[in-house]
């Protein structure tokens, strides 16, 4: 755990009009959140990626190349802001274009910063993006912390992109806890002997959508280049 450098928070309410509308479709919404960074992201469409922690080298670009592809297009790329492919496409989201940016769902209070090695890049996504937690400050990292920031993941996204997964990993659980509340879930597949493969085709087996471009995650959400809402 590292403390951020004068963090300012801000927090919502459920009854505040700036309170994202879609983790209302959660059973138990968060009766608050806390953010920081530009409340504006709030507004625009959403797009989970997620996937393994220990990813591979190819996994860790393919998040660099679907965050990237995203981004560019004006989606607001989500994710947790772990170790692998969260960092990796939190790093492609952060491009050098005014409207790249990234926001991180947080699993302990914005004062805090887990994985330590990660101080660096929230200190970017405060800069250019969004954190965001439903944690007040000074709550630090525990391990039933983590699924409920997926939770929030699944519910604020359009849709989530899955890369690289082992079987009975979180990012399966989000990608259940998308279908549960009639988000997209896409799968991005790999070789047939990568234990990380096996959730992504196990989800493709499921019926999620096999994508091997970003341009094919937004044409499925509908989601026109550089659009705004």
């Amino acid at each position: 755990m590292n403390p951020l450098n004068t963090p300012i928070v801000t927090c919502l309410s459920w009854q505040d009009p700036a309170y994202p509308k879609r983790l209302r479709d959660l059973f138990d919404p968060p009766k608050a959140i806390y953010i920081e960074g530009d409340i504006e992201l709030l507004k625009l469409p959403m797009i989970a990626i997620v996937g393994a922690r220990a990813a591979s080298p190819n996994g860790l670009q393919n998040a660099l190349f679907f965050a990237q592809g995203l981004a560019r297009a004006g989606a607001l790329v989500v994710s947790g802001l772990a170790r692998g492919i969260d960092g990796a496409a939190h790093r492609g989201a952060l491009g050098e274009k005014p409207y790249q940016a990234t926001l991180a769902v947080c699993g302990t209070g914005l004062d805090l910063v887990y994985p330590p090695e990660h101080v660096y890049l929230a200190n970017c996504i405060r800069n250019k993006g969004l954190l965001l937690s439903e944690l007040p400050p000074g709550v630090g990292p525990k391990a039933f912390h983590f699924p409920r920031r997926n939770r929030l993941i699944a519910a604020l996204a359009l849709g989530v992109v899955v890369i690289e997964a082992a079987n009975k990993s979180g990012s399966l659980i989000t990608a259940r806890l998308a279908l549960e509340m009639g988000r997209e879930v896409f799968a991005v597949p790999g070789a047939i002997n990568n234990p990380l493969s096996q959730g992504c085709h196990q989800l493709i087996q499921q019926g999620a959508k096999l994508v091997c471009r970003p341009e094919e995650v937004l044409e499925e959400l509908y989601v026109q280049p550089k659009s705004r809402i």
